[in-house]
């Protein structure tokens, strides 16, 4: 390679665009489902990167950086789909019935456009001067290199389309013996505790949630199984002995409706306690890392010297140019949603106060998502606490605003509208998070940051066009747990819980009857599990943690979803630890994480494919097949795929390793 290319190497191409448009979509669309059945992300810089290397390596002039010009692209569907985080509740609270297409764009774009914006000046700080680790930019960083640099990079990068393959087609099977009923969607175990007592636990069939915890790691795994514990072997029993059943209830219904009404609530004080104490823990590196980010800018400013590639941003005046102009389109779209309305009368003040809290939080949210991605990674950030703390300032902002005129219909359009701007500054929050992350794989294989953050915002827009349609999909086809569902043909409705969680404290606030006591019970469970973190990172000098906001989400979530992310979670690191010390050990286990991200592209491209079905032919379970199997048959069924299908393609990823690098 001449010196000229390594100037100025092959960046941004037309093909890289499209390519990453291709893959924005497909991802977008399983984020979206994964997000909404079990209130969890995953990142898809990596699978990006290995479908990108495998096709580009067709064309002999193709080089790294385009490869990173592919993943950063993609990379906006592992987060930009986290406003399903929020955005259900605007169903569940009454005040959409349809997803409309513009409001919902218009959230996510203006969303995403500011998080690049607000983070493009903390890129020398947190990034190229920074020694945060970025475990998913480095990994990412990592597979692009292996991918592109030698003839076993190239062998490496095929087997890795493999990977992906097989991962996605057996997930697809196995969601599909689910939906014609001849596997079970679910393994259930509950059980009385003493005289009065209830409990009990559940895993999903689901190898997307067994691909999560692998991917998600043993820390965050062991943290999750300390809160199933918590919530299934201490509050449930505990509260259930203390409000017995009515006469006939059995043990599964008592103990489900104790967790949802009490446990959860619960849950939600520990993520709201643990996601303070974590931000207020991160303001000294923050307000250090902007005053680095200024102090650079202005010293290059003033030596006018001429800046390396790889050190070029979006110019600043462009940044606060976009910035500003963004806030017209902003105001406008805060216009248009209480047009019409109850509020319509308080519209002026309410724009304005919406248009400075989405200037001013997603300016702080996007700033704590990208160290906290240079901390723990995209796919670890507590971006379920940032929505809560986002959903309370905002409903005690707007709520103030129309105390004046408060009434049943005002308070529902109020809880509505702080619920549509919270989305707009997750949005925000979760590019910031994905740019910091991406420009470190940036960083380490020379790319040029302006032109990553100009694909990024190519991304943004790309996602930002499929959440609508697949959102208002899954909403005619399953509708949403606790929305009215009017329109829906399936009886089976999408947990949501993110943002079941989210429309309740935006209820409590708004309206005043929010649990405080068992948030606070929470709260006092969530400082507890602080103190034990701290401790044991400072006796085993950060060894090992108990991530506080991984055993929140536990509590908070059903054990349907956690049981099989705590497996997954395990099981990875027993299939890391046993080819850890092979030569082939790191090809290994980066084709089994790219097995697990097939797991859950399979799984959720199949059920978004399944609500299109659901819609067209009107029937709410349009693949089930009449068979003389009992729950207990498909349950055993499910079980006996899953372990074969785990084991044998934990197996393929080690011998195929082998023959990768032999």
């Amino acid at each position: 390679m001449n010196s000229a290319a390594l100037s100025n190497p092959r960046e941004i191409t037309i093909r890289g665009i499209f390519l990453g448009i291709l893959i924005t979509l497909v991802f977008t669309a399983a984020q979206v489902y994964l997000g909404l059945k079990v209130g969890l992300t995953f990142a898809t810089s990596i699978p990006a990167a290995v479908i990108s290397m495998a096709l580009l390596s067709a064309f002999k002039n193709a080089t790294i950086q385009e490869n990173n010009i592919v993943q950063t692209i993609a990379s906006a569907a592992g987060t930009l789909a986290s406003v399903i985080f929020v955005l259900p509740g605007l169903l569940m609270v009454g005040w959409w019935a349809h997803v409309p297409f513009w409001p919902t764009f218009g959230a996510c774009a203006i969303g995403g456009v500011l998080g690049v914006m607000y983070t493009v000046p903390l890129r020398r700080a947190l990034v190229s001067q920074s020694t945060l680790p970025y475990p998913e930019g480095v990994a990412a960083a990592e597979v692009l290199k292996v991918g592109t640099a030698t003839r076993e990079g190239a062998k490496e990068g095929k087997a890795g389309l493999q990977a992906v393959l097989l991962g996605a087609i057996a997930s697809a099977v196995m969601a599909l013996g689910a939906a014609a009923k001849v596997m079970a969607a679910e393994l259930t175990f509950y059980f009385r505790t003493g005289a009065a007592g209830a409990t009990g636990i559940g895993a999903a069939g689901s190898l997307a949630l067994i691909g999560a915890g692998h991917l998600m790691g043993i820390t965050v795994g062991i943290a999750m199984l300390v809160g199933l514990v918590i919530a299934w072997g201490m509050l449930v029993p505990l509260l259930t002995s203390l409000a017995p059943a009515a006469a006939g209830v059995g043990a599964e219904a008592h103990a489900l409706a104790i967790w949802s009404k009490e446990v959860r609530m619960i849950g939600a004080g520990v993520i709201g306690v643990a996601a303070i104490i974590t931000l207020a823990g991160l303001a000294k590196p923050i307000i250090g890392g902007l005053k680095s980010a200024m102090d650079t800018a202005r010293r290059a400013k003033q030596g006018g010297a001429v800046i390396d590639r790889t050190e070029q941003d979006i110019p600043i005046f462009m940044v606060g140019l976009v910035t500003l102009l963004a806030m017209v389109p902003a105001g406008w779209l805060l216009a248009s949603f209480l047009q019409g309305g109850p509020l319509a009368e308080l519209a002026l003040p309410l724009v304005a106060v919406g248009v400075g809290y989405i200037l001013i939080a997603g300016i702080f949210a996007a700033a704590v998502c990208g160290y906290m991605a240079g901390l723990i990674g995209s796919s670890n950030s507590p971006v379920s606490g940032i929505a809560i703390l986002t959903i309370l300032g905002a409903a005690l902002t707007v709520g103030m605003v129309g105390r004046s005129v408060m009434g049943p219909e005002v308070a529902r359009a109020l809880i509505a509208y702080a619920l549509f701007v919270t989305t707009v500054v997750l949005a925000v929050a979760v590019i910031g998070n994905d740019n910091l992350q991406d420009l470190k794989t940036g960083q380490l294989v020379n790319a040029t940051p302006w032109k990553q953050q100009v694909a990024l915002l190519i991304g943004v827009f790309a996602g930002s066009c499929v959440v609508p349609p697949v959102l208002e999909l899954l909403n005619h086809a399953n509708g949403f747990v606790g929305a009215p569902n009017l329109d829906s043909i399936s009886d089976q409705p999408l947990a949501a819980p993110q943002a079941q969680l989210i429309s309740t404290l935006a209820k409590g606030v708004i309206g005043g009857r929010l649990e405080w006591n068992l948030l606070g019970y929470g709260a006092l469970i969530g400082l507890g599990l602080v103190l034990i973190n701290f401790f044991l990172k400072k006796s085993s000098n950060d060894k090992y943690s108990l991530p506080p906001l991984g055993v929140g989400l536990a509590i908070y979530l059903p054990s349907a979803v956690i049981t099989p992310v705590v497996l997954g979670a395990v099981l990875g690191y027993y299939f890391e630890k046993s080819v850890g010390n092979s030569p082939a050990g790191e090809t290994a286990k980066r084709l089994a994480v790219l097995i697990m991200s097939g797991f859950i592209v399979g799984e959720s491209l199949f059920n978004v494919a399944l609500a299109g079905l659901i819609v067209v032919s009107g029937e709410g379970e349009p693949l089930a097949i009449a068979t003389s199997l009992t729950e207990a048959h498909t349950m055993l069924i499910s079980l006996v795929v899953a372990v074969f299908v785990v084991t044998g393609l934990y197996r393929w990823a080690g011998k195929r390793g082998k023959e990768v690098t032999a």
